[in-house]
C-alpha cells in the first residue's frame, strides 16, 4: 500500500531528525530545514498530502509559508508547530484559512501522529469530492457534447477544430487552468442546438443572413450560458461563452459597457479562433486570414496580446511534421489534417480536431465495424509541445 507523503519544514535539523525517526513507519516523511528549502521540496516532489511547518523560521515564518503552500497546493492539508507562549500566532492562521489544526511544543509522538492521520482523512475527503466533482463534470460535458453532435454536426465540428488552438494560446499565454479554456471551447457552440444547420452553414460559407436567422445566430452564446449556469463550477465557463462574440474595441454582443481586458480572457482567445475558423472553412489560407484580421477595419477586434500569441502558435506548428498513418498509429496530440470518413462515406470526425485517447479509441471500434478510409494525413508536434502540453493537465 503507497504510504501518503508528508513534509516537514523547521530549521531545527535535530527536531526534523526525530520526526523521521519515529515517524517512517506510519507515513512516508520527507524533511525540510526551513523555508526557502521547503518551497523547493513543493516544487520538486509536490504535492504533499499534508505540510508541517514551524511558526518561527528564518526569513519567512510559519504562516506566510503555509499561506504559499496554499497558494501552490489548495488540496494539501497545513499544521503548524507553535510554542505555548505564542498563542496568537495560531489563531491567525486558523482564521485566515492557512491551516487546518496546530500542535505546541514540545509535541509527543502520539499527538503528531493523531494530527497527522486527521490532516491524511481530511487530504483524502478533499481529493475524493474534487475527482467525483471532476468525474461528473466530465461526463456532463461529454453527454452535452453528444447531444450536440447528434442535432448540429457542423456545430460538433467547429467545437473540435477549435479546442487545441484555445488551448494552445491559453498555454502559450501561461495560463495554467487549461480546463477552463479547453471547456469553453468544446462548449461554446452548445447554444447551436436551437439552430438549423443551413443556417451555420450559411455562416461556414459567408452567404447572408436574413434578419430572422441573424438573431438566432446571436442568441446561441446566451443559450450556451443560461444551460451552463446550472452545473456547478461552470460559472466561469457560462460567462466566457457568453462573451465569445464580443470585440475587444467593446463592439458586439453582447451590448453592455465590457470592453479591453475586461472582457474574459477566454472569451478574447475564442472570439480569434472562432473568427481564424471561420476564415480558414472560407478557402483563405493562414496568411489571408492573419493578413485579414490584423486589417485596420477588423484588428480592433481581438486582444493585440492574443493575436501575437495565437501567431506564435502557428509558427512553432511549422514544426510539426507531416504523415500518412493507419488508424492504429493515431497518438494524443496528432492534429488530423483531413476528414476521416468510413469506407462509406460517412464523415467520422473533421479535419482540424486533435486526436485524443477517446478519438482514437473511437476510430478503432469504428474502423473494426464499418471500416475507415486509410491512411490518414495527420501532423505530428515535436517532443518538446507534447511534453509542454502534459505538463498542463499533470493534476495538482
Amino acid at each position: 500500500m503507497v504510504k501518503d507523503k508528508v513534509l516537514l519544514v523547521d530549521d531545527d535539523t535535530n527536531l526534523l531528525d526525530t520526526f523521521r525517526r519515529v515517524l517512517r513507519k506510519e507515513f512516508e516523511v520527507d524533511t525540510a530545514a526551513g523555508p526557502m528549502e521547503g518551497l523547493q521540496k513543493l516544487n520538486k516532489s509536490g504535492p504533499y498530502a499534508v505540510v508541517v511547518a514551524d511558526k518561527k523560521m528564518p526569513k519567512m515564518d510559519g504562516i506566510k509559508f503555509l499561506s504559499h503552500v496554499k497558494e501552490l497546493f489548495p488540496d494539501t492539508v497545513r499544521v503548524m508547530l507553535t510554542g505555548h507562549s505564542d498563542m496568537q500566532a495560531p489563531i491567525d492562521a486558523i482564521n485566515s484559512g492557512h491551516i487546518f489544526r496546530f500542535l505546541t511544543k514540545p509535541c509527543a509522538r502520539e499527538d503528531m501522529i493523531h494530527t497527522l492521520k486527521a490532516a491524511i482523512e481530511q487530504y483524502h475527503l478533499i481529493t475524493g469530492e474534487k475527482k467525483l466533482l471532476e468525474e461528473t463534470l466530465t461526463g456532463t460535458v461529454q453527454v452535452l457534447m453528444e447531444v450536440l453532435g447528434l442535432t448540429n454536426v457542423e456545430a460538433i465540428g467547429r467545437a473540435g477544430r477549435i479546442k487545441r488552438f484555445v488551448r494552445n494560446v491559453a498555454i502559450h499565454m501561461g495560463e495554467m487552468d487549461v480546463w477552463l479554456y479547453e471547456n469553453a471551447a468544446m462548449l461554446s457552440q452548445i447554444g447551436c442546438v436551437t439552430l438549423p444547420e443551413t443556417v451555420l452553414k450559411k455562416i461556414r460559407t459567408g452567404d447572408k443572413l436574413d434578419a430572422e436567422e441573424l438573431q438566432l445566430f446571436n442568441q446561441h452564446p446566451f443559450i450556451a450560458a443560461d444551460i451552463l449556469r446550472k452545473i456547478p463550477r461552470m460559472e466561469e465557463v457560462a460567462r466566457i461563452i457568453s462573451y465569445q462574440e464580443k470585440h475587444f474595441n467593446g463592439r458586439g454582443i453582447p451590448v453592455d459597457k465590457i470592453k479591453g481586458e475586461d472582457i474574459p480572457l477566454g472569451a478574447r482567445i475564442l472570439k480569434l479562433v472562432l473568427d481564424y475558423d471561420l476564415y480558414i472553412n472560407r478557402g483563405m489560407s493562414r496568411r489571408q486570414a492573419l493578413l485579414k484580421m490584423a486589417d485596420k477595419k477588423e484588428r480592433e477586434r481581438y486582444d493585440p496580446r492574443v493575436y501575437r500569441a495565437f501567431v506564435e502558435i502557428l509558427q512553432a506548428e511549422e514544426q510539426y511534421q507531416v504523415r500518412r498513418m493507419e488508424v492504429n498509429e493515431l497518438l494524443p496530440y496528432m492534429v488530423i489534417m483531413e476528414d476521416i470518413v468510413t469506407l462509406n462515406g460517412s464523415k467520422l470526425i473533421s479535419g482540424g480536431n486533435e486526436v485524443t485517447d477517446t478519438i482514437a479509441e473511437k476510430l478503432l471500434r469504428m474502423d473494426e465495424t464499418y471500416g475507415v478510409k486509410q491512411p490518414i494525413k495527420v501532423l505530428i508536434p515535436p517532443q518538446k509541445i507534447i511534453d509542454k502540453k502534459r505538463q498542463t493537465e499533470q493534476p495538482g
